[in-house]
């Protein structure tokens, strides 16, 4: 896409969606993004506002009916929407609860979020792109949708003062969305709709020393990924430097799953 394109980014106040949305401002993209959050909504369009064109909508992204209304809000101030980028992703109640005891209505509510939504979203941005025979979809996956998380990294580790681990219901709504991605970017490669994925490895935003140096032990770089290096590879996709690119997922993990 061309730095006119008008761009939908969903989780876009997250800590990787929040960065995202600069990048993408800063190579010219008209920018809407969707969060469920409204503060951090505020928060990220007063912050960056100053950057370009972008404007927040607060929605429920797991409803059709809510994305269709949103859609036809952004085309009526934005114009039609070239790129969409599925990042909206969350937590459950008892997301680090064990695999053993994990309820079933915390799962379901996890796979809505990560899944459902990113079908949704492809539903009603995409049919559109692939009626005009144009457009690009995005999906923000995660390493351990590729590969099985090291337990032993999660001896003593925290996140926020926080016992934590990477559960199963993470693994496998990772997984589900690479399987998306590649059927979307057959289904409509006929339409020219590129459709791809980018799969963060671990990226550091607040976990303590032992977690750090135990993940950053398994990668043969040596750390963990900053922000800025996620958007990178989502900017990159999302531009017509990638207009040849479709079905493939572009694995930003300094080179952990190469072990």
């Amino acid at each position: 896409m061309n730095s006119t394109s008008t761009t939908v980014l969903t989780g876009g106040a997250g800590i990787l969606g929040s960065r995202m949305s600069e990048r993408l401002l800063t190579e010219g993209h008209t920018l809407a993004i969707i969060d469920r959050n409204p503060d951090l909504l505020k928060e990220t369009v007063d912050r960056l506002g100053s950057l370009g064109t972008l404007k927040g909508y607060q929605a429920d992204v797991t409803s059709p009916s809510e994305v269709q209304s949103i859609r036809e809000r952004i085309e009526a101030e934005l114009g039609q929407v070239d790129v969409l980028i599925n990042a909206a992703a969350g937590k459950s109640e008892n997301f680090f609860e064990p695999f053993e005891t994990f309820p079933l209505s915390d799962w379901n509510e996890v796979m809505n979020i990560n899944v459902n939504s990113a079908m949704v979203c492809s539903q009603v941005f995409g049919k559109p792109m692939a009626d005009r025979g144009n457009g690009s979809i995005i999906n923000i996956l995660s390493i351990y949708g590729i590969v099985a998380p090291d337990q032993r990294i999660y001896e003593g580790s925290e996140y926020l003062g926080r016992a934590i681990n990477t559960p199963a219901i993470y693994s496998a709504s990772k997984a589900a969305l690479w399987g998306l991605t590649k059927y979307l970017s057959s289904y409509w490669g006929a339409q020219n709709v590129r459709v791809n994925a980018v799969t963060p490895g671990g990226v550091f935003s607040g976990q303590n020393d032992t977690f750090v140096e135990r993940y950053s032990a398994r990668v043969p770089l040596g750390r963990m990924a900053q922000p800025n290096e996620i958007a990178d590879a989502v900017a990159f996709l999302a531009s017509d430097r990638a207009t040849y690119i479709s079905g493939q997922n572009l694995i930003v993990d300094g080179g952990l799953t190469v072990w």
